[in-house]
């Protein structure tokens, strides 16, 4: 649970590494949290080190527009912008290769088909979930799910060879109590198929953790309310990006979702069926996500670890909430953010067929 948890841990299964460390995130920039990272590579004797980290990270940085105007004539954003590709030399330097995933093209029209992954391996230890390496990301509520043996890490491994390689895929991995899922942000789909049976079968309650839950995830999650399943939405009032918010909060109303909104930024993506299937990972179960981006996703049943999820992330979330009819979102706000949504997933839809390929970092 957060980064600092995270990375204490993580920091000492790549210290020990001494086969491979492959490192794979959307946003990995050279700041305080990033540097941090850097370090562990190249101080760590594994024998095989890479990093994959997406195009959108030249793109983006801190959360700002690197190619806006404001971010063009912005000092501190472009010192950043340098510190990054400077850390990316320097791990070159010291043999730690990197690779650039699905380059966004000169006019963006590649933007939606981002590479959204997020991934350590370390010799036969693994992690996936939402933290990105960064102190912007850093600073949101967030979480990865730590996997030991060599099942899991061997499967994790061979998916980011693949990308690193120019190759999207789509794959599934079974283990016990545990099935992995790599989408390759073309067929998502079908592979989407078991979170969307999963929510059909629920009996009980789904309780639903993400901060930019779209269409069409919430078209099976209101047919599900429908049949008299329960349906909690977990979801951040201090979104940064508004629009998603209030959106998703005039659905829910309307769809009569029972709502914990919590107070400060939370990048938490998982969906909790009849507290007995967890599935969690990269994908924000957005529409962009279905449409066009690759992620990785685990669909966990053990008792344990969905015990533990309820203890340290469900619990205080429900706690901690804000009170509901303090913080509304009004019909029209609603209304205009689900409408410009709705006209941006035909782009989304378009992206789809946009090269999935890896190139090394641009001098």
């Amino acid at each position: 649970m957060g980064a600092e948890e995270f990375w204490t841990r993580a920091s000492r299964d790549i210290a020990g590494a001494r086969r491979r460390v492959m490192i794979q995130a959307m946003s990995f920039e050279g700041d305080v949290a990033g540097l941090a990272v850097a370090r562990a590579l190249t101080d760590t004797v594994a024998v095989d080190r890479r990093v994959l980290v997406d195009d959108y990270t030249r793109h983006n940085i801190n959360d700002r527009s690197v190619r806006s105007w404001t971010g063009r004539f912005n000092p501190v954003l472009r010192d950043e912008v340098a510190a990054t590709a400077q850390m990316f030399r320097t791990l070159a330097a010291a043999g730690v290769p990197v690779r650039v995933t699905n380059p966004i093209g000169r006019w963006g029209a590649g933007y939606p088909a981002r590479n959204h992954k997020k991934l350590i391996v370390a010799d036969d230890v693994a992690y996936l979930g939402g933290i990105n390496f960064c102190d912007h990301n850093y600073a949101w509520h967030d979480f990865m799910l730590r996997l030991e043996g060599a099942g899991p890490a061997d499967f994790l491994a061979e998916d980011f060879a693949a990308t690193f390689a120019g190759r999207a895929r789509v794959a599934a991995s079974d283990h016990p109590d545990l099935r992995l899922v790599s989408l390759d942000g073309r067929g998502n789909g079908a592979a989407l198929a078991p979170v969307y049976q999963a929510v059909a079968a629920a009996e009980r309650e789904i309780t639903v953790l993400s901060p930019y839950l779209t269409f069409p995830f919430t078209d099976h999650l209101t047919r599900a309310r429908r049949r008299g399943v329960t349906v909690r939405l977990m979801t951040p009032w201090a979104n940064n990006k508004t629009i998603v918010r209030n959106a998703l909060l005039a659905t829910a109303a309307r769809a009569g979702f029972n709502v914990t909104l919590l107070p400060r930024m939370s990048h938490l993506k998982a969906l909790l069926i009849d507290g007995e299937a967890l599935i969690l990972g990269s994908s924000n179960f957005d529409f962009v996500s279905l449409a066009a981006e690759e992620e990785l996703m685990a669909i966990v049943t053990d008792a344990a670890l969905i015990a533990d999820f309820r203890r340290r992330i469900i619990d205080p979330a429900v706690e901690g909430a804000l009170p509901p009819d303090d913080h509304r979102v009004s019909w029209l706000a609603g209304a205009t953010s689900g409408m410009a949504l709705r006209l941006a997933q035909p782009i989304a839809w378009a992206a789809r067929g946009w090269p999935r390929t890896a190139i090394e970092w641009p001098d």
